[in-house]
This record gives C-alpha cells, sequence and structure tokens, in this order.
C-alpha cells in the first residue's frame, strides 16, 4: 500500500515541463513525517504523490508511474538510497533529489555519482527544496527540432535538431545523444552539461556557468556557488567522460580548462 497525494487545486504546471510531465512524483521515504512533509510540498507544486517507505517499493512504484521527480532518502533500511538510485536510473530518466542527514561532501558526492541530480541535507526547509526543484524542472530546452518539411534550404532533414562534435551526436529536442551511431544513456544533468558545451563549442563554460545552468539560471555576478556546486560539476562531468567512453587524459570531446572549466576539443 503506498500513500498517494493529489495535486492542489490551482497548482500549474512547473515551468520547462509539459502538463503531462508535470503530474508524478514518487516520494521514497522511511520516516511517515518526512514522507508526508514531501508529499506535501510536491503536490502544492502541482504533482500528484506516490509514496514509499523503503527503496524496493519506491522502485515499483517509478517503475509503474515514470515520475518526473522522485526525493529518495539516503538512510533506509534495506537497500539504501544510493544503489535505489542506482536501480532507478536504469530504468527511469526522472529527476531524483537525495535527502540526507549525512552533510559530509563525500556523502553528496557519492549520490551524484549514483545518479542524483540534486543533495539536499536534513533538516530542509520546505520553501527551499520546493524552489530547487522548480529550478531543475527550469533548465533550458535551447534547441528545437525543425520539422523536415521546414528544414533550410540546403540542409539534409536528418541532421535538423542535432548538435555534432566527433563523432558524438545530441538532439536536445529528443533528449537522445549517440556516440559513432550507438546510443549512450545519460542522466540529465550529464545529458544537459553536454548539450551546453557542444553550444558553446571552443567557449570555456565555468563550473560556475555549468552549476547555474543545472538550476536554470545565468550568470549576472551576484549569484552564489559554493564549492560543493562546483565539485558536484566535476563529478557530473566524470561520469559523463566515462559513459562516452573518453579518456581525461587525452580527450576526444570535453578538455578541462584548469581552474576555470571545461570546453570541446578542438575541431
Amino acid at each position: 500500500m503506498t500513500d498517494v497525494q493529489e495535486p492542489a487545486i490551482d497548482s500549474s504546471a512547473p515551468e520547462g515541463a509539459s502538463v503531462d510531465e508535470a503530474r508524478v512524483a514518487v516520494v521514497i521515504e522511511d520516516e511517515e513525517d518526512i514522507r508526508s512533509l514531501l508529499s506535501t510540498v510536491l503536490s502544492q507544486a502541482g504533482f500528484t504523490v506516490h509514496g514509499a517507505a523503503n527503496g524496493r517499493d519506491g522502485l515499483d512504484l517509478v517503475r509503474e508511474h515514470q515520475p518526473l521527480v522522485t526525493t529518495l532518502d539516503v538512510n533506509m533500511p534495506g537497500m539504501d538510497g544510493f544503489e535505489t538510485a542506482k536501480q532507478i536510473r536504469s530504468l527511469s530518466t526522472t529527476y531524483i533529489v537525495m535527502l540526507s542527514a549525512r552533510t559530509e561532501e563525500i556523502d553528496a558526492l557519492q549520490g551524484l555519482e549514483a545518479g542524483a541530480d540534486d543533495y539536499v541535507a536534513k533538516p530542509f526547509r520546505p520553501r527551499e527544496l520546493r524552489a530547487r526543484i522548480d529550478a531543475m524542472l527550469r533548465r533550458p530546452r535551447h534547441h528545437i527540432a525543425v520539422p523536415q518539411d521546414q528544414a533550410p534550404d540546403g540542409a539534409e532533414p536528418s541532421t535538423v535538431g542535432w548538435l555534432e562534435h566527433h563523432g558524438v551526436r545530441v538532439n536536445p529536442e529528443m533528449r537522445i545523444v549517440t556516440v559513432d551511431g550507438a546510443d549512450v544513456e545519460l542522466t540529465r544533468s550529464e545529458f544537459d552539461i553536454l548539450a551546453d558545451l557542444l553550444r558553446a563549442g571552443r567557449r570555456v563554460r565555468g563550473k560556475s556557468d555549468l552549476a547555474l545552468m543545472l538550476r536554470g539560471e545565468q550568470y549576472t555576478g551576484i549569484e552564489y556557488v559554493s564549492d560543493s556546486d562546483a565539485r558536484a560539476i566535476e563529478v557530473h562531468v566524470a561520469n559523463l567522460r566515462r559513459k562516452l567512453g573518453e579518456s581525461p587524459a587525452s580527450p576526444r570531446w570535453i578538455e578541462t580548462v584548469r581552474g576555470v572549466g571545461y570546453r570541446l576539443t578542438a575541431g
């Protein structure tokens, strides 16, 4: 038996997500009061929420409902949050927000490596959590594929909407990545970083720029980007390279600019 909470009547779909995408969230949390609080926060944000008290039941809910957002506690009996995140990521592209009373940086990095998009320390403030979830859902989808009958003169229809570099191809609208023709499965954060770097070309994208991009924000000089945010970008890029099959020592696609950030390798 799982908890289900319908969205508030006056809620609207989060910016950047379609109405259909915005309707479902899964809360995986063994403490009933926290599970209820999370369900309320998400319900007020316009979600129908399904709750589970352990990782195994939560995994079944994700498989059944394919939620847009999943919140996940780290310390649960049986299968812990890290393992649950890995298994969720193998079957879903849901945004994963991991919550834990463990505030050491290594725990946050482990969560990101397991496939989480964000890591929030307990106790958390409901309004801050809501803001962070909204920021994830505002991640820009800059490139829109042009229908084949509207392709620019001289362009091949099959290439419209794709970003390419040295054999890696990304379609931001369809959320597809291929390397030398083979599909590659990435988390949302990894995908958005790769697409952002492809758009930037040889322009350097700082770690702070990428961290703000994942929040759905742009750099104006007043935003705060912590060392943990920068380290999270390093973890995402390391995971991205591993999945693409790239060696950091001899990069094919992503070049590290020491002390600054990343850019595409030379054409």
